[in-house]
């Protein structure tokens, strides 16, 4: 029988229109409180809930819509849900102007989440900041704290 998984999301034009004009952590505070409705967190149903100077929270859950055809949770799912703490732990340090990509990532998924898990919490930090690169690394863990998977990056800084 069809499932219909509809997806309401803010322009992602207009989120970020802004984005270079102001510190990433005020940009990033901002976002999270318009509760802007960002593409990818609206589709595979993530969100952030906590950002500071090197350390950024989001909250996820795994729907029906993050499966694969054998009746598990993607892992894509994880890895983007990861890739977020990533990357907005690093952004949430970065001056006007100044933005980062990343290089690589790598995920080690350690046990399923399934629907029935619930909210899950994807914490990310910085391991290791350099003047052009950094190390950023995100636990994605249940509200009692059971790992579920764990990811590291490395970022790199876009000046100009």
């Amino acid at each position: 029988m069809p499932i219909t998984y509809t997806v309401t999301f803010d322009d992602p034009m207009e989120i970020a229109a802004d984005a270079g004009k102001m510190s990433g952590l005020e940009f990033l505070r901002r976002l999270k409180d318009q509760k802007a409705r960002v593409p990818i967190g609206a589709t595979l149903g993530f969100t952030l809930v906590e950002v500071s100077e090197g350390h950024a929270v989001f909250e996820a859950e795994a729907g029906p819509q993050t499966y694969n055809p054998i009746g598990g949770v993607q892992g894509g799912w994880y890895g983007s849900v990861l890739d977020a703490a990533l990357g907005v732990c690093f952004h949430a340090t970065l001056p006007a102007g100044v933005g980062y990509t990343t290089v690589e990532y790598k995920v080690n998924l350690i046990r399923p989440v399934t629907a029935e898990t619930g909210k899950v919490r994807a914490t990310g930090r910085i391991v290791h900041r350099g003047r052009r690169t950094a190390v950023t690394e995100a636990r994605l863990e249940d509200a009692a704290g059971k790992l579920y998977a764990y990811a590291t990056a490395t970022q790199l800084v876009l000046e100009g």
